[in-house]
């Protein structure tokens, strides 16, 4: 090669000069660039069909999970409406004892017989022997052994029984105000959406439909959680997923009975819902 083309020319021409150009070697490093920018821009291009497929399949999910809040209280439960009881019988007609024919006591006096009246007159030893010995004279029956019925007394009124104290310190499971999640359903609602996993059920492949689960827990007098157990478990993930995000929560508002705070088993149900887009 002339000298003067040395410093212009290429560094293969330079090493093959003088060497068999069509054996392979030179047209190798010749289009190496070349080939490296082929295979940079088809690993690209791969790469990102891959990626627009993964959104393509994302985006077009048919399954979509939902979350619903249901408070669940024993004291919304529908109970047997109570016959009414029948009334009392009438009491019975009060029944006046039965007369008994009584003669009057005249004591004996002397007097003369013009001056006796009839009502003094002193009767036969006979004619008492049927009747009763009193202080007036009645018609009525003849004396046969009858005797009055007692006269009852009259109360002084009704005696009710001893009223007992309740115990405040069982756990209640009927009260007057529930326990309640601080802030109401909206806290709780918004709760569960920061906390809640609601895709699980779909990542573990459950198909569209509703799954709630029934959780059961201790709300003591100071608002504290405990015993917190899940009374069904409809399946994929949902049952421990639920109890997880009750032992995770804030204390709760405790149960009020009789302006008291008491210790409260309460109800909560967590739904959920695998929907089709």
């Amino acid at each position: 090669m002339d000298i003067n083309k040395i410093l212009s020319a290429d560094i293969l021409d330079i090493i093959f000069e003088g060497r068999n150009k069509e054996y392979g070697a030179y047209d190798l490093r010749k289009t190496y660039n070349k080939r490296i920018t082929y295979a940079l821009v088809g690993m690209i291009l791969i790469c990102l069909l891959f990626l627009f497929g993964s959104m393509l399949a994302n985006s077009s999910s048919k399954n979509k999970a939902e979350v619903f809040v249901e408070d669940v209280n024993l004291d919304n439960v529908k109970q047997e409406d109570k016959k009414p009881e029948p009334p009392p019988p009438p009491p019975p007609p009060k029944q006046e004892p039965p007369k008994v024919e009584i003669t009057k006591f005249t004591p004996p006096k002397i007097v003369k017989d013009e001056e006796v009246k009839p009502e003094e007159e002193i009767k036969e030893v006979e004619k008492l022997e049927d009747t009763k010995i009193g202080t007036i004279n009645q018609e009525g029956a003849k004396d046969e052994g009858i005797v009055a019925p007692p006269v009852e007394a009259k109360g002084t009124g009704v005696v009710e029984a001893p009223k007992q104290e309740e115990d405040y310190d069982k756990v209640f499971t009927v009260v007057q105000i529930p326990a309640e999640f601080p802030g109401g359903i909206p806290a709780w609602s918004k709760f569960l959406e920061r906390n809640l996993n609601r895709d699980l059920p779909v990542e573990n492949g459950a198909p569209p439909g509703k799954y709630t689960v029934i959780v059961s827990f201790i709300v003591d007098k100071n608002g504290g959680i405990s015993e917190v157990q899940a009374e069904n478990d409809p399946g994929y993930g949902t049952k421990d997923e639920a109890v997880r995000v009750i032992k995770k929560g804030p204390s709760w508002k405790p149960a009020v009975q009789n302006g008291r705070n008491v210790i409260y088993r309460h109800k909560q149900s967590i739904t959920f819902m695998v929907s089709e887009e």
